[in-house]
């Protein structure tokens, strides 16, 4: 009798998404998380970190376009771009596009997350050996805990607030990122999903808005997440407005996004009501 194998994540205890698994590809435990990647018919190639999906094949760009494009172009002038987390290669690779970014600093804690993904999902990792990209093999929060205003937007393209991921979810985190922060400094962070982890997102934008002056959610959809629906939160030092994209600039974007464009940057910020209910003050500034 022939048998299938089906990949499940439980978002909750009754909820969850199924996906049927041609091949096992890779299952390795490093020092800090189970690595697994999964060779899927309908998602080609899944990354899982401590089984739960990071990315597919199929729809990681809309992650990475819209946790790099909206602060990037958000920016009048980002030279200078810290990136922590994001060993997987996709922040790098859609940053690399904006030819007024001089120098990327990526901060990943496990080395063999860019080993692996450097193996297996190539045309990810192919920016980071451009020369304007420094890989850093450390903990994100000491590394930004060491820096005073040395960069113009700084991404957060953690985990969830599990694991290797928790501390960057601390007040005492943000309060390094601001410091990190250049005068007119962008943070965005991926904030989980509002549909599933209202638990984690009021008390992260409590936090977020205890720091920064300026902070909102915006909203992107991708199919792998928890319900289909993520969110980010976009927090300024203030004087900069997050429905006003570059169009001149994203002109100049090549290649050009999949997901992302400036009518999608300004759609995003507006919120379901339900939404807006779990943020401090709503997502007004």
């Amino acid at each position: 009798m022939d048998m299938e194998l089906w990949y499940t994540e439980k978002h909750t205890e009754t909820t969850g998404i199924t996906i049927k698994v041609t091949d096992c590809l890779l299952q390795e435990k490093s020092k800090y998380q189970q690595i697994t990647i999964l060779q899927t018919p309908h998602y080609g190639k899944i990354l899982l970190l401590d089984g739960l999906v990071m990315l597919t094949e199929r729809d990681e760009f809309v992650y990475h376009e819209m946790i790099t494009h909206v602060p990037l172009l958000s920016h009048p002038n980002p030279q200078k771009v810290l990136i922590v987390g994001g060993g997987d290669g996709g922040s790098v690779r859609e940053v690399l596009k904006h030819p007024e970014v001089e120098h990327i600093d990526l901060v990943e804690i496990d080395q063999m997350v860019i080993d692996k993904c450097r193996e297996y999902f190539p045309t990810l990792t192919q920016g980071l050996s451009s020369p304007k990209v420094t890989i850093h093999i450390a903990n994100g929060i000491q590394f930004v805990k060491n820096c005073r205003s040395d960069y113009d937007v700084i991404i957060v393209d953690s985990t969830d607030p599990i694991g290797p991921g928790e501390g960057l979810f601390t007040e005492a985190f943000y309060q390094d990122i601001h410091r990190a922060l250049r005068d007119r400094g962008l943070l965005v962070a991926q904030s989980e999903s509002p549909f599933v982890h209202e638990n984690i997102i009021s008390p992260m934008y409590r936090k977020l808005k205890n720091v920064f002056p300026v902070c909102k959610m915006y909203l992107a959809f991708i199919p792998t997440y928890p319900a289909g629906c993520w969110s980010f939160a976009w927090c300024s030092k203030g004087n900069l407005l997050s429905d006003r994209p570059d169009e001149k600039r994203y002109e100049k974007l090549q290649p050009k996004p999949r997901y992302y464009n400036p009518q999608v940057h300004r759609s995003s910020f507006s919120l379901p009501n339900f939404v807006e209910e779990m943020l401090p003050n709503g997502n007004s500034f």
